[in-house]
């Protein structure tokens, strides 16, 4: 996998994330009902998508293409 492909990729793929927390498609998951694992809907939403964004990011380093490189200053 090219440097190129794999930026893209990495940007996409943390987009997607980063726009269910933001404003309009927060509103999704904004509620105060249901309860879930005792936080109400919205706070299990934000958590949600911070342990899926760590997740991605994990899942990126293990097939970033540069990872192995030894290069130096």
């Amino acid at each position: 996998m090219t440097k190129r492909k794999f930026t893209t990729i990495y940007f996409l793929s943390l987009l997607v994330p980063m726009l269910l927390l933001l404003f309009p498609l927060f509103s999704l998951g904004n509620r105060a009902t249901p309860m879930v694992m005792g936080l109400p809907f919205s706070v299990f939403w934000v958590i949600l998508w911070i342990i899926i964004a760590f997740l991605i990011v994990l899942l990126l380093y293990r097939i970033d293409p540069d990872k192995d490189e030894k290069g130096g200053n």
